[in-house]
């Protein structure tokens, strides 16, 4: 796994004319070099594949960081860069820009003397796009867990309950069934609060004929799954089924038409447009849905801004909603990955309008 990844990196490396790049971002130098320590470095050359790390983690690297060469280093491991950089004869070395921050630029400058530090942008979030057979099968057992947590809740959720309780219920079922944790703060907003797109659970106590909004995930083996249902307590009114039925169709509406070939903006369109025909465009102002995988949020997006090509194992959430400030809010998501011919669901809750008692 990791040598096939090493080798799209070196492509990458090439097709940008650069010698080297030190990656010290958690999640990318996980995916490039399998180590999952929270410190280290892993440096890449055309012909060389380092992780730096220190004495905590020497038995570690070993046993994850296969195929790659491992140093402990001492208190300073930019000099250590700069040291077998000037060993190798490579005077340039490129940084991740998005996770380089001004100071550590400045550090990293005074540090590496007589090597050119140049920023590359992506290189390594561009082959995250693109999910490999053992990724997809990770998130699939993720989205499973999802699917499972909310059939375990919607079977304790009642009214009288504190948002709060409800979504640690949900965390515990999922730490408990394997996840390392949530994918992000679980969302659980009952009543006027579902109209908050990220409305996380608060002390409100759960009434009675009116939505709740569950967005919650499980981050399981390095993966992250994404999942809302938004259902009702006690008796839904019309304008509870309107607008469900609504984001409903939309949901199922982009779900069948996306295509790999079709832009992120294209893929927007198709549930954008539905709830637009209604009247309520203006209460959907966020994208149709986003990719996801090691982190909760990746790319491409479905957007209106997003010009990116969907292709075949890239994995994203469809996820549009209706908001209407002082009444509440829908949102129905699920995650899929685009195929040679369409899409795959990986999540499977189901979408029928969920009134409990």
């Amino acid at each position: 796994m990791t040598t096939e990844r090493l080798n799209r990196l070196r492509k990458l490396m090439e097709e940008g004319q650069l010698e080297a790049i030190l990656i010290g971002s958690s999640h990318n130098r996980r995916y490039i070099s399998g180590f999952t320590g929270s410190s280290g470095y892993v440096l890449i050359t055309h012909d060389k594949a380092l992780l730096l790390t220190d004495f905590r983690y020497r038995v570690q690297a070993v046993d994850q960081a296969t195929g790659f060469d491992i140093v402990e280093h001492g208190t300073s491991p930019l000099d250590e860069v700069r040291e077998l950089l000037a060993g190798w004869g490579i005077g340039k070395l490129a940084f991740e820009q998005e996770h380089v921050s001004f100071a550590d630029h400045a550090r990293w400058s005074a540090t590496m003397k007589g090597i050119t530090l140049v920023p590359a942008a992506g290189l390594v979030e561009k082959l995250r796009m693109i999910k490999d057979d053992a990724e997809l099968a990770v998130m699939q057992e993720a989205a499973d867990l999802a699917d499972r947590t909310f059939t375990y809740i919607t079977g304790l959720i009642r009214s009288g309950m504190r948002e709060r309780d409800v979504a640690l219920e949900m965390e515990v079922f999922m730490r408990s069934n394997g996840a390392t944790s949530s994918s992000f703060d679980t969302i659980v907003a009952s009543g006027e609060r579902s109209a908050l797109p990220h409305g996380v659970a608060s002390d409100r106590v759960i009434g009675t004929d009116e939505f709740i909004k569950l967005d919650f995930g499980a981050y399981y083996k390095g993966y992250c799954s994404d999942l809302t249902r938004t259902v009702v307590i006690g008796q839904p009114t019309d304008k509870h089924r309107e607008i469900y039925s609504i984001v409903l169709e939309a949901q199922l509406h982009a779900l069948e038409h996306i295509r790999p070939g079709m832009t992120g903006m294209q893929a927007d369109a198709l549930a954008r447009d539905v709830i637009a025909k209604y009247g309520y465009d203006d209460m959907f102002g966020h994208g149709t849905g986003h990719g996801l995988g090691m982190e909760i949020h990746e790319a491409p997006r479905l957007s209106k801004l997003s010009d990116t090509i969907l292709t075949p194992g890239m994995t994203v959430t469809v996820e549009p909603g209706i908001y209407l400030p002082g009444f509440g809010g829908v949102r129905i998501e699920d995650d899929i990955v685009i195929t040679e011919s369409g899409i795959k669901i990986l999540t499977s809750s189901p979408k029928e309008l969920i009134c409990l008692g």
